[in-house]
């Protein structure tokens, strides 16, 4: 499969769930609103969703791909497989007393979480509740991303980017139907949150045993592949998860923030998570693969042209997306929250939140193509160290932001976004300097053509919101026919200024889902010299 169609796999699949995640959010925002209840939920939900992040698919995936494609490569799929079934025995070692340890140790851990909560008893209270129902979610989703990293080794990319489907509707039936039954409607989306972690894992346990790759128990043994494998996910605990580690930083200064703060947060981070999920997360799911297996075949020019492209497409959408969310935000945020008990006040909050994310867009994504460049060498320290930069600088933004500005919201998302541009940064150049990466003609020429159809279609949005604003004021029908028109005119006025400036050819982008990743490099070689890799 290549790259494009692997990135295409899980793109699709993704931009549903994402969908289905905006259904559960409008959910969530209309039964759960923006006050108290919503905060102690988003802060329970926030603690296991961060360590599935930051080891599961962070740590844990970015060290055992490469690993797992090695074994492939050398030994073939039973030596893989058994390898697998040696990091699944070892990862259940350490994630079953670690559940145990944090479900008991709640009060605490919440208490360094969101230390401004610890003032309103009450919701303090229910955020431990709902920290306990929640957290053994980790568990299960841990082993549900070590198996999506055997599918995805395998080329099986489908029902790993389907399986965050499980979790949205889970929470759409959890609240809705188990809310009359339960003190709060909180305590319903936690024992939810608990349900979907136990359907996904089964969901792939059921995909491996398919694609002939089950993953039966067997007894922890410390071997030295399973040292490798701890010495390689120890350090991407901290490097591969710079943006977890800063959105948790954002819940501790918004619980210091009045009421309401952190859920304008979540409800903004989700939008923003839309191109990044679609488009950033697509691309590092299927570049680390690829690059593993390139790598180690030594094919070192087929995979820094794989790179490139992976940045290029990433560039591609994630440009205007951040232009469109940074103009649009607030119609977006009162279209699809301003519902039930989340008011008009909720919709200034997470609407400046959202433009504020929107800045530092296309810096994730840049990020989800250049890690896989470290990782796929089996070098994760290198990231561990940008990221303690870019975490600490993120620390810093922050109190400036909070102690020196009245930004509130806005500071922290703002905080987030210009740490993630150092993070792309200082990874670009290091690769760079290794000379294990040179961004080549087609890249910077692709780049700069992208970058005018965004200001373009920048452009024209703004002139359709100098019309349609008055409609867009409300979340009426009108409102809503007002915001799609917008989002349809943005789209099209890209697609013809991308189309007249080159940045796509219909023709090329045939010829890349067909070919398999080893002859990308020329079957991407354009007809125009200046792009020539």
């Amino acid at each position: 499969m290549s790259l494009a169609r692997a990135i295409a796999t899980v793109g699709s699949f993704t931009l549903l769930s994402r969908l289905v995640g905006f259904v559960r959010d409008i959910v969530l925002s209309a039964v759960l609103g923006s006050g108290a209840v919503a905060d102690a939920f988003f802060v329970a939900f926030k603690l296991p969703n961060f360590f599935r992040r930051l080891f599961a698919e962070g740590a844990f995936s970015a060290a055992f791909v490469p690993l797992f494609a090695r074994e492939l490569h050398d030994g073939g799929r039973t030596e893989a497989l058994a390898f697998a079934r040696q990091a699944q025995a070892a990862l259940l070692l350490v994630l079953v007393p670690f559940t145990a340890l944090l479900i008991l140790a709640m009060p605490g851990v919440m208490a360094i979480l969101a230390p401004g909560m610890r003032d309103d008893a009450p919701t303090f209270a229910m955020a431990i509740e709902f920290g306990r129902i929640a957290f053994p979610y980790l568990l299960f989703i841990s082993l549900a991303s070590l198996y999506g990293g055997v599918l995805n080794s395998i080329d099986r990319f489908a029902h790993v980017a389907a399986t965050p489907i499980l979790l949205n509707l889970t929470l759409i039936a959890a609240v809705l139907g188990l809310t009359p039954f339960l003190p709060n409607s909180g305590y319903a989306a936690a024992v939810g949150v608990a349900i979907a972690g136990v359907l996904q894992w089964l969901w792939l346990l059921v995909a491996c045993a398919r694609d002939g790759v089950g993953m039966r128990l067997v007894r922890p043994r410390w071997t030295a592949r399973v040292a490798r494998l701890v010495k390689l996910a120890t350090p991407v605990a901290i490097g591969g998860g710079v943006q977890q580690i800063s959105a948790v930083l954002d819940v501790v200064w918004a619980s210091l923030l009045p009421v309401g703060t952190i859920s304008a947060l979540y409800y903004a981070d989700r939008i923003a998570q839309l191109p990044l999920g679609v488009v950033g997360i697509a691309i590092g799911t299927a570049l680390l693969p690829l690059l593993a297996r390139e790598l180690r075949a030594g094919h070192t020019q087929s995979a820094m042209a794989n790179q490139n492209r992976a940045i290029e497409y990433g560039l591609l959408f994630s440009l205007p997306a951040a232009l469109a969310l940074w103009q649009l935000a607030e119609p977006i945020i009162r279209m699809l929250f301003e519902h039930g008990r989340f008011g008009p006040e909720d919709t200034a909050r997470a609407a400046g939140a959202l433009a504020a994310f929107a800045v530092g867009l296309p810096a994730f994504v840049v990020v989800k193509a250049l890690t896989p460049g470290f990782f796929a060498r089996e070098d994760t320290r290198t990231p561990l160290y940008i990221a303690i930069v870019a975490i600490a600088t993120n620390i810093v933004l922050n109190i400036a932001f909070l102690c020196g500005t009245t930004l509130a919201q806005v500071g922290i998302a703002l905080a987030s976004s210009l740490s993630g541009w150092l993070n792309a940064a200082l990874l670009a150049i290091v690769l760079l300097r290794r000379g294990q990466w040179a961004p080549d003609a087609r890249l910077g020429s692709r780049t700069l053509r992208v970058a005018m159809a965004t200001a373009g279609m920048g452009a024209i949005l703004w002139g359709a919101l100098a019309v349609l604003g008055p409609a867009l004021a409300y979340g009426n029908l009108a409102g809503i026919a007002a915001l799609l028109g917008v989002c349809a005119l943005g789209g099209l006025a890209y697609a013809a200024l991308g189309a007249l400036l080159g940045v796509i050819r219909l023709s090329e982008l045939r010829r890349i889902l067909r070919r398999p990743p080893g002859l990308e490099p020329a079957v991407l070689r354009s007809t125009d010299p200046g792009e020539q890799p």
